[in-house]
């Protein structure tokens, strides 16, 4: 009893070690390649939207996606670069479709490969040093408090919780598991097999609503939410030595479904939007729409990028929306109307945006934090 109570003790230690050791692996390779445009600069482009129909049918996590209420509904757009049209489109194909009942966010994705691979076996290893397939998810849209479960070929799961982005100062939360998580793949011909050209590697996952927590209740969906979402391939390119795949010295290809524009997928202000409905899976009756909010949160990205600059340049953030140069009256280009308020002091400000199409106000923080004033 004395030696198993000992081995306890030792395991629990070294499984801490190797928790903080991949923190600092996760943090460091993420923040070495931000700097100040990339992380704070406003988004211009358009996000991509999906329309999560909803299933009652039960659904066989085996990776195969062949019952009816996966081919009722519609494939994503495909992948792009994560900087979007001005790189070159990726060579190999990957799309996904989306469904979701009461308990469960159901995710298909197929990711297109000559030479299906995988080393890593273990729960929470670095999944991205494998070719792999990673979902990103912002319930509540706030850019914090979000999540990333990543999955190789051999179905191995990274999951982690972040309390707020890297460029924030967030830490990567690798002891957060999505419990309940159901995963699979299914791989359209032979992994770690040089010998052969294979055609695809398919994943299912189905998430429990109620995993996506944090010290705090789970969100949940409802007819008409929407959620922030994204989802990225990490592709590395091979050769062939002594009868097996080595990844060759150069970067890795960033896929995604929705370009972030930067190559930095912890920036969530700039992912997909996923709306759910209650109509059924099939019924392909609903239209994704901007809510109106959207347009109004850019001018508080237009100010949130200027205090950061602001600050880099005098020490402190701006007291007024004066010393940035931008007017407290806008006018879009659809002709609404937005009014911006702002105070600041040295280490902290606080902006907030109102217009007729929304009710209350938004606003943001230093830390990019996004929360409404709802009359």
């Amino acid at each position: 009893m004395l030696n198993s109570t000992k081995n306890y003790h030792y395991n629990v230690i070294i499984h801490t070690i190797r928790i903080i050791i991949l923190i600092i692996i996760i943090t460091v390779q993420t923040a070495s390649a931000q700097t100040f445009s990339e992380s704070f600069r406003p988004f211009t482009g358009t996000p991509q939207n999906y329309v999560c129909y909803h299933t009652n049918d039960s659904i066989i996590i085996d990776g195969k996606m062949d019952e009816a209420a996966w081919q009722q509904v519609s494939w994503s757009a495909d992948f792009k670069d994560i900087e979007g049209d001005a790189k070159p489109a990726p060579s190999l194909r990957t799309r996904l479709k989306m469904l979701w009942n009461q308990q469960y966010l159901y995710i298909a994705a197929t990711l297109q490969e000559p030479h299906v691979w995988g080393t890593l076996k273990d729960h929470d290893a670095i999944i991205f040093q494998d070719n792999d397939f990673e979902v990103f998810i912002d319930p509540d849209g706030d850019t914090h408090q979000y999540y990333e479960i990543e999955i190789n070929a051999l179905n191995t799961v990274m999951d982690l919780f972040m309390n707020k982005p890297y460029r924030n100062g967030g830490l990567a939360l690798l002891n957060w598991d999505t419990k309940g998580i159901r995963t699979a793949v299914h791989v359209n011909g032979t992994i770690n097999n040089p010998g052969d050209t294979d055609k695809e590697w398919t994943v299912e996952m189905a998430i429990p609503f109620s995993a996506l927590r944090f010290f705090n209740d789970a969100i949940r969906p409802a007819d008409n939410s929407i959620w922030r979402i994204n989802f990225s391939r990490v592709e590395w390119d091979t050769d062939i030595q002594n009868g097996k795949y080595v990844k060759q010295r150069k970067p890795e290809h960033n896929w995604v479904w929705s370009p972030q524009g930067i190559i930095n997928m912890h920036a969530p202000e700039r992912w997909g939007y996923l709306l759910f409905t209650n109509s059924p899976a099939g019924s392909n009756n609903v239209t994704f729409q901007m809510p109106a909010t959207e347009e109004a949160k850019q001018y508080l990205w237009l100010i949130y990028h200027q205090q950061q600059q602001y600050r880099q340049a005098h020490g402190r953030y701006a007291a007024t929306l004066q010393a940035l140069n931008i007017p407290a009256k806008q006018t879009a280009a659809n002709g609404q109307m937005y009014t911006l308020q702002m105070e600041g002091i040295t280490s902290q400000f606080n902006a907030k945006v109102s217009g007729n199409s929304f009710n209350g106000s938004l606003n943001i923080n230093q830390e990019g934090k996004i929360y409404s004033d709802r009359k």
